[in-house]
């Protein structure tokens, strides 16, 4: 952890202590804990996984109709032994 200095309207400070008091934590915990939130915010969105989608029916009716599919599936598996 490095330190660091900042500049703030004293209005702002008394109403961080506040905050900070209330949730007990140090005013610097808040401090901190308001960048990562802020820096956490501003982050470009993560790629999704590229297995995402591999096994995709074409369907857009699988959760209505599970029960349904997986035993007419099962059913068919059977029948061709």
């Amino acid at each position: 952890m490095k330190r660091t200095t900042i500049f703030a309207d004293e209005s702002l400070l008394e109403s961080l202590r506040k905050i900070a008091s209330k949730e007990h934590m140090s005013v610097s915990a808040a401090i901190r804990t308001a960048l990562e939130e802020y820096v956490d915010r501003r982050q470009p969105a993560r790629a999704l996984p590229s297995f995402l989608g591999l096994g995709r029916s074409g369907r857009k009716d699988i959760a209505e109709h599970s029960e349904e599919l997986l035993w007419t599936s099962l059913y068919k598996r059977t029948k061709k032994r």
